[in-house]
């Protein structure tokens, strides 16, 4: 996935906003709160993309060629992934993370925010 798809996929998603923050990262917001983050991958200089996920997927995910616990989050306590493998065949898989990290964040919103969102 380039960073264009990653943008049009998250704008996608109801009442999200887009920012670009720490050092050029795409980072997409539900209610003010950060769901995901396109950029980081300091290592190699490609397209990385970094979002919330469950103790369970985390727990997965680590350990998975392509994926790695975020730099910066995980380190400091968070369930956050870092896919730094953006083979075309893994798009789905990571519309399908991202959709549940947004759900995640849209779900720790009170309930007077999630219905000014129209959540």
């Amino acid at each position: 996935m380039t960073y264009l798809e990653f943008n049009e996929y998250c704008k996608s998603l109801k009442s999200t906003t887009y920012v670009v923050q720490w050092g050029g990262a795409h980072v997409w917001k539900i209610g003010g709160k950060v769901f995901a983050i396109g950029g980081w991958n300091k290592d190699s200089g490609t397209e990385a993309y970094t979002f919330k996920v469950s103790e369970l997927n985390f727990d997965v995910l680590k350990d998975q060629p392509g994926f790695r616990p975020a730099p910066y989050l995980a380190s400091r306590g968070f369930k956050w992934i870092q896919q730094f493998d953006t083979d075309s065949k893994l798009n789905k898989q990571l519309q399908y993370y991202l959709s549940e990290s947004y759900q995640m964040v849209a779900k720790g919103l009170s309930q007077k925010r999630q219905k000014e969102l129209g959540l």
